[in-house]
């Protein structure tokens, strides 16, 4: 028998074992898993009052993180509420929008009140900075009280704004709906089985001994009071998920808790400058004050002479009002076109055509409609009136902004009329009141009263064209230099003129 064959055959089963040894190891290479892979996490600054800017702000920066890849959407909130319409679009969009495209987290920086305890609970995660405070959602009308059936129409939605919030994200529903109802009395009650703390209102505490430590049951708030949290109460009721030191504590929780790893420095989103400009015109304050001036310079622009520093001041102002409308959606193109048609006849009436009929009562007509649209959210297509509570809260806050705006007009037109023509640096700005005499014989508006004094002109009286009149211009009769309109067609500087109708301030010419 060959000695060799054994060997051979034990060398074969040698390297057989070898090769099977290599390759179980290359498979045990090739299932290992890798590690994970960082994870990019975008926080967008949420401050200042919630109204539709905020909503469309919120928006456009959510969907450029989404597209930028971040998974993980922390939502810095500061602000003391707002419209509780635009909270509810805002509550919508996190839970039904991007609930499924990304993990939200509210970071509650100083605090979050009212509407903006709404889109912190519409979070799937609320972390809360130290010594901050989340609640207080009752909604409130300005220039008067809810009461009665009003109120609970209104406290209705929100409370199941806040319950909807509840079972998406798993908060206290308890404890939420405490913080929009003063009558809601909530105990916290321990589960036997389980350990926890579990939170019932008074009509649904538990009865059986057996589940729960019922004579240890704790008062958390009362029938008259309505619940804010601070960030440790929230925290220990189950509401906040942590309580940190800064947006780094909270990422360094979520890495923690997620067994996750953020890209650092996390990518921040502010509001951008006319996005705040925006927000900043559409407060109620600032649009009373726009309303003040436009009124105002429109007032001085008539009681002055041609078209001046007045005139311009009056039409930015509503280029801005009418601008700012429609940026934030509350304007369509139907109302904005109305309201400069409005605008075109009623000059059309002043500066054209004799006195005053169906153009210029036309022209306030379409001014009035495209005004009155801008203050309510409507399309194109359907008449603008308000729909629902929300829509006559926010009308409530424009009319009361604009009437303001109009009574400080009041105030200031009177005061402009009294004391503006006694002085003397200012007396050159002001047309002079004109006055009936004998006859057809009238005192006008003058742009050049000689020495202070009044000039009598009547219909009839000659003059000369001190400008080219298109319609509107100065001639010159006499000593005065007078504001006059053209009758018909435009008359070049230099032409002779006579005053066809005097009626107040206004002076009617042709050529001759």
């Amino acid at each position: 028998m060959n000695m060799r064959n054994p060997v051979k055959i034990i060398l074969a089963a040698l390297i057989l074992v070898a090769a099977g040894r290599l390759c179980i190891s290359a498979e045990e290479d090739v299932n290992v898993p890798e590690m994970n892979k960082p994870v990019d996490a975008a926080v967008i600054v949420c401050k200042g009052m919630i109204d539709d800017g905020l909503y469309n702000s919120i928006k456009r920066r959510t969907e450029l993180a989404l597209s930028e890849g971040a998974e993980y959407l922390i939502y810095e909130i500061e602000t003391y509420g707002g419209f509780l319409e635009s909270g509810d679009n805002i509550s919508k969009y996190f839970i039904l929008d991007i609930g499924d495209r990304a993990h939200t987290v509210a970071y509650v920086n100083k605090e979050a009140i009212s509407a903006g305890a709404m889109i912190a609970v519409s979070c799937k995660d609320i972390i809360m900075r130290e010594n901050t405070t989340i609640g207080d959602c009752a909604p409130i009308q300005m220039g008067g009280t809810l009461e009665g059936v009003e109120r609970e129409k209104i406290e209705s939605f929100v409370r199941a704004t806040f319950e909807r919030a509840a079972e998406a994200n798993n908060y206290p529903k308890a404890l939420l709906k405490a913080m929009v109802s003063i009558q809601t009395e909530v105990y916290r009650v321990k589960n036997i089985e389980t350990g926890e703390y579990e939170f019932f209102e008074t009509k649904q505490l538990p009865t059986d001994a057996n589940e729960y430590y019922l004579e240890d049951k704790e008062l958390i708030v009362g029938d008259d009071e309505l619940l804010t949290l601070t960030a440790s109460r929230a925290a220990e009721y189950g509401v906040a998920r942590a309580v940190v030191k800064n947006v780094e504590g909270a990422l360094d929780f979520l890495e923690t808790r997620d067994e996750v790893e953020f890209l650092r420095p996390a990518a921040v989103l502010k509001t951008n400058w006319s996005e705040d400009m925006v927000r900043w015109l559409n407060s109620p304050t600032v649009m009373g004050i726009l309303v003040m001036v436009a009124l105002l310079a429109l007032y001085v622009e008539f009681h002055t002479p041609g078209v001046g520093l007045a005139g311009l001041v009056a039409v930015i102002c509503l280029a801005i009002i009418i601008g700012s409308k429609y940026l934030i959606g509350m304007a369509n193109w139907v109302e904005v076109a109305l309201f400069i048609v409005g605008i075109v006849l009623l000059l059309v009436e002043i500066l054209v055509i004799p006195g005053f009929g169906i153009i210029g009562f036309t022209g306030i007509v379409c001014i009035i409609v495209g005004l009155f649209g801008m203050l309510i959210k409507n399309p194109p297509d359907r008449f603008p009136w308000p729909q629902s509570d929300f829509d006559w809260q926010l009308f409530t806050y424009s009319v009361i902004s604009i009437s303001l705006g109009f009574m400080g007009f009041l105030i200031l037109a009177t005061l402009l009329a009294k004391y503006m023509p006694k002085m003397s640096y200012l007396s050159g700005m002001i047309l002079l009141p004109a006055a009936a005499k004998k006859g057809t014989e009238m005192e006008v508006n003058l742009t050049m009263p000689p020495e202070g004094r009044q000039v009598i002109i009547k219909t009839g009286q000659k003059g000369e064209a001190m400008s080219r009149l298109r319609p509107a211009g100065k001639a010159r009769f006499g000593e005065a230099v007078v504001d006059v309109v053209a009758e018909g067609a435009f008359i070049d500087k230099g032409a002779g003129v006579e005053i066809i109708e005097v009626r107040g301030n206004r002076v009617v010419v042709r050529e001759v």
